[in-house]
């Protein structure tokens, strides 16, 4: 049985998605604030949370930051903001995908099972030494020769996504559906920078990268 949290201010919605999800045999949390969500996570980690980004407290997309400084489970935004900024702020805070309001409860829950059966498949390693970096996945952190090195949580998502396949081709389209979104598959530009950025920041020498490598036009590889 797999445990949810849900974050919404809006308590008919609440009580609809907590009545929904355990009628799907899910374990069901609730949280009607920032605060209460962050609150509830410091006490269990559920296996995915449902967040709406227009809480009463704080932002959403601060929340999605809060949440993944300590959590790597799935976050699927539920909000009544359709813009594309909005979209891109929570993909690249760190959630993994996007609904807007209203929406229709049955695509919610195969989203739902989509984004388990990913967190489940594409669990990366817990440690991981990549050259002279020592790589915690599970606390995200990495260290390096000169001590602590900063990752965005973009460039966390895609290196997760890497490591959990030691060896294998992972698509460009994979890592943008991943990321961004399934709507987000022929926007190869956004894989321009992240990946470039990882090997300034990882590789000994990034214009030769022994680890994280780019096959040109296909997709990028992790080769311990």
């Amino acid at each position: 049985m797999s445990h949810i949290l849900v974050v919404d201010d809006e308590p008919a919605l609440l009580r609809t998605l907590k009545i929904n999800l355990h009628a799907r045999r899910y374990s069901v949390l609730t949280a009607a604030t920032g605060q209460q969500a962050l609150d509830a996570v410091g006490r269990g980690s559920p296996d995915a949370v449902v967040l709406d980004l227009g809480l009463p407290d704080f932002d959403g997309v601060d929340i999605i930051r809060g949440l993944r400084a300590s959590l790597s489970v799935p976050i699927i935004v539920l909000s009544g903001r359709s813009g594309v900024d909005d979209r891109i702020s929570a993909l690249d805070a760190g959630a993994d995908d996007y609904l807007t309001k209203p929406f229709v409860v049955d695509e919610l829950f195969a989203r739902l099972r989509a984004v388990l059966r990913r967190s489940a498949g594409l669990a990366p390693p817990l440690s991981v030494v990549l050259g002279d970096h020592v790589i915690d996945t599970a606390a995200n952190t990495v260290t390096g020769p000169d001590g602590p090195v900063r990752l965005t949580p973009t460039e966390w998502h895609i290196l997760k996504l890497l490591l959990a396949a030691p060896g294998r081709l992972v698509p460009g389209k994979e890592i943008l559906r991943e990321v961004w979104g399934p709507e987000a598959e022929d926007r190869g530009n956004y894989l321009r920078v992240y990946p470039g950025g990882l090997r300034r920041k990882l590789e000994p020498d990034p214009t030769r990268p022994r680890h994280l490598i780019t096959e040109p036009g296909i997709g990028y590889r992790y080769q311990p």
